[in-house]
């Protein structure tokens, strides 16, 4: 590997060093532990000694040498995990089988955004609303079919905005719409994502995410929630209570890209007629007012069980029209998505 190459590399590991440690370093402690899910700052300092271990090898000009053969690595395979330390040569068959799914997908990343396609669930009604701050944003949303048949939707945010922001997002939406078609495990997809973008040299910060799978016919609903805002699922008095009773779909792992070493596990929640899932990112709880008050999760929780009959597009509706007043015209500090699913 030629010295151009070395700095290339270092310069990507110190960029997304730096992202990460800013964040942590701004970020309030309610966000701090909502990121990390129910990993814990050790795990997130690790994180950041790996980086620290690659930058001081790419300086050295030994990161990137077979710890068998001592040869190079291959760029490309360095580039997807900065942590490799044995050639193609020395890999065991299994290892080369992970590889070359790990490549597919990684050759299959697109680089433009790709409208979300809107397809008809029986027992599911649901509607979205999207904006971003700026004219390009890091938010995402989709709809997705499992390989059973069962409806998955999915909520991200990307730490940062702009055209970075924007390209790893296209990567996200690529990498999910390659891995949920095979799966019928929300953990199995995050976890996948999560070891492809984790040590990727061109991955320069993090992003957080709800993936959920609806399944109307037997009534469930399965979700892994990757350090993302939690969701809200309102149940709609069907135990003979006249008062909606809330769940709030709380992480079940770090965001993707934030630590080492964390774990992403499934829940799964009954669903009835009538229930209500409101996922959103931190551009609706984040939003302020001429004060300076945050709009929050209690007054989006009393929206809701003020609205929550309302079909799924007027209810969005309600949202988008009580953010805008909240703010009073103020211009959006974040990206805003508001993405509704009834069960009929």
């Amino acid at each position: 590997m030629d010295t151009s190459q070395f700095v290339r590399i270092r310069d990507s590991l110190l960029e997304k060093r730096q992202a990460l440690s800013d964040w942590f370093s701004s970020a309030r402690e309610d966000e701090k532990r909502l990121r990390l899910g129910p990993a814990v700052e050790n795990q997130f300092a690790a994180h950041l000694q790996v980086l620290d271990t690659a930058v001081e090898g790419a300086q050295a000009g030994t990161l990137g040498l077979c710890s068998v053969c001592h040869d190079t690595i291959n760029d490309g395979l360095l580039e997807m995990d900065y942590t490799c330390c044995v050639c193609l040569d020395h890999l065991s068959e299994q290892e080369m089988r992970h590889l070359e799914h790990d490549l597919e997908l990684s050759a299959s990343t697109q680089r433009t955004l790709l409208a979300p396609s809107a397809p008809e669930v029986p027992g599911v009604e649901y509607a979205v609303f999207s904006r971003p701050a700026q004219y390009i944003g890091g938010d995402y949303f989709d709809f997705l079919q499992y390989t059973d048949g069962a409806f998955g939707m999915a909520i991200a945010d990307v730490a940062g905005h702009g055209i970075q922001a924007s390209l790893q997002m296209a990567s996200l939406q690529t990498a999910l719409r390659t891995l949920v078609p095979d799966s019928i495990s929300p953990a199995a997809v995050v976890e996948r994502i999560n070891h492809i973008y984790n040590h990727n040299i061109n991955f320069s910060s993090f992003v957080t995410l709800f993936l959920g799978r609806i399944d109307p016919a037997a009534g469930v609903l399965t979700y892994c929630n990757a350090g993302h805002n939690p969701p809200i699922l309102l149940h709609n008095g069907h135990n003979g209570s006249q008062a909606p009773v809330v769940d709030w779909l709380k992480p079940t792992g770090a965001a993707i890209g934030l630590v080492e070493g964390s774990p992403f596990y499934a829940e799964t929640i009954p669903l009835h007629p009538g229930d209500l899932l409101l996922l959103y990112t931190d551009g609706v709880t984040e939003a302020r007012d001429p004060a300076g008050e945050f709009f929050g999760e209690d007054r989006l929780v009393e929206l809701l069980a003020a609205h929550h009959r309302l079909p799924a597009r007027e209810l969005v509706h309600a949202v988008r029209t009580h953010l805008e007043s909240f703010s009073a015209g103020q211009p959006l500090a974040d990206d805003t998505t508001v993405l509704v699913c009834k069960l009929q």
